[in-house]
């Protein structure tokens, strides 16, 4: 799928939710608990499966996620038990830059 910034998503495996900060061009596999993210105006399935095997680490609650390129940056809005990924490559969380010393 294409995606924008701004461009709400939600787990089809679990209660991940995220907002979408920063996309590069062209289509993204971006994936929770293995199974690709749909769009927020999607009602989660009834039946929601268990996330995959090796991507249940889970997601947290007002974290950043960027992919290795740095080229995709997505917010969590709600925390959930699946691992987020893009495609089989897993998102690391986005660590905070210091901030200068004020001495």
């Amino acid at each position: 799928m294409e995606l924008k910034a701004g461009v709400r998503l939600r787990s089809t495996t679990c209660s991940t939710e995220v907002i979408v900060v920063r996309a590069g061009a062209g289509d993204v596999d971006l994936r929770c608990g293995g199974e690709p993210m749909v769009s927020f105006d999607v009602a989660p399935p009834a039946g929601a499966t268990a996330p995959s095997g090796g991507s249940g680490g889970g997601s947290l609650l007002g974290k950043r996620y960027v992919d290795a390129g740095g080229s995709l940056e997505v917010l969590c809005t709600k925390a959930g038990s699946g691992s987020l990924s893009v495609g089989e490559a897993p998102l690391t969380l986005k660590e905070a830059k210091p901030l200068p010393s004020s001495d």
